[in-house]
């Protein structure tokens, strides 16, 4: 086989083989094992305090695809969950350093959520300390029930 046939058969055998290669890895995320009892692999503990303190905190259980928990509005906390899933994005990713936030105080809340979303392990913190850690708040406003509320 003539040099410049077996060079450009040799980049084409290449390049599908990288292709084949790599785009699992990037497209597919890896699969987690179902759940041994039937309950969902989307669940998340929330816990939720108004003061900041573990004292005053409330935990709620959530489950979602299919619905379930002890979160006081499961279904419209999975429906708002839904909606801020965007493939290849992290929803409850934190605040970037880099963000430029309002000086504002949104009071002492925090929340922590961790579990499985989507196929992914979560571990969030959420306060309200800056506009940027409201808003970040309020896109969960449903998900991070305060208690009493």
């Amino acid at each position: 086989m003539p040099l410049p046939h077996r060079l450009a058969v040799t980049a084409v055998l290449t390049t599908a083989a990288l292709a084949g290669a790599l785009a699992p890895a990037a497209a597919t995320p890896l699969p987690l094992p179902l759940p041994l009892d039937g309950e969902s692999a989307d669940r998340l503990v929330i816990t939720v305090s108004e003061t900041g303190e573990d004292d005053d905190a409330a935990t709620y259980l959530l489950s979602c695809h299919p619905t379930g928990g002890t979160h006081p509005r499961a279904r419209a906390a999975c429906a708002q969950l839904d909606s801020q899933t965007v493939w290849g994005r992290d929803p409850f990713a934190p605040v970037s350093p880099d963000a430029m936030c309002t000086g504002q105080y949104g009071g002492p809340a925090t929340a922590r959520v961790t579990g499985h979303w989507a196929g992914r392990p979560v571990n969030a913190w959420f306060n309200r300390t800056n506009g940027c850690e409201i808003a970040r708040w309020n896109r969960f406003s449903v998900v991070l029930r305060m208690p009493g509320s």
